[in-house]
């Protein structure tokens, strides 16, 4: 996900995409500790997404 995508989206949105990458990147620790995912990057691409809509939604939340 690109910032310029993220700075797009309404705060309302930002709340509700990081619960759901929330939802799945804890599905995905789940189920790599069962069985080994085929790509182990993509637990760091979903943690680093992650990292950027909450940086975005606190600047927000800052700047009111």
């Amino acid at each position: 996900m690109k910032m310029a995508e993220i700075n797009g989206m309404s705060t309302a949105d930002l709340v509700e995409r990081i619960q759901t990458e929330q939802a799945n990147y804890n599905q995905m620790l789940l189920n790599h500790a069962v069985s080994p995912l085929e790509n182990n990057s993509q637990i760091r691409i979903a943690r680093r997404n992650i990292a950027r809509l909450k940086t975005v939604l606190r600047q927000r939340e800052l700047n009111k």
